[in-house]
C-alpha cells in the first residue's frame, strides 16, 4: 500500500511540475514568473523528502531543508526588490 501511495505522489508532484514549468514560461508577469518558481522549489523538496522516504536515505532531509530555507530567503528578497519600486511587467 505505501509503494502505491509513493508511486502516486510522485505521479502528482510530477504533474504539478510540469505545469509550474508553463506558468514560469508563459508568465504573462513577473510575479507570476516568481511565484510559478517557488512552486517548483517546493516541489523539488516534496521530491526530495519523498525519495528520501521510498529509499531510506535520512540524509536526503537535509538537503530539502536547505532548499526549503534557500527557496524562502529568495521570495523575502524578491518583495523586497519588488517594495523598492520594481518594473512589474515583462513587456
Amino acid at each position: 500500500m505505501l509503494e502505491i501511495s509513493i508511486t502516486i505522489s510522485f505521479i502528482f508532484l510530477s504533474l504539478g511540475l510540469v505545469l509550474a514549468t508553463i506558468r514560469l514560461l508563459l508568465g504573462p508577469t513577473l510575479p507570476d514568473r516568481v511565484v510559478a518558481l517557488e512552486v517548483i522549489a517546493s516541489m523539488t523538496v516534496g521530491f526530495i523528502v519523498l525519495y528520501s522516504v521510498s529509499y531510506g536515505v535520512p540524509a536526503l532531509i537535509d538537503v530539502a531543508l536547505v532548499l526549503a530555507l534557500t527557496s524562502f530567503l529568495t521570495a523575502v528578497a524578491f518583495a523586497r526588490y519588488l517594495e523598492r519600486g520594481a518594473q512589474l511587467n515583462d513587456d
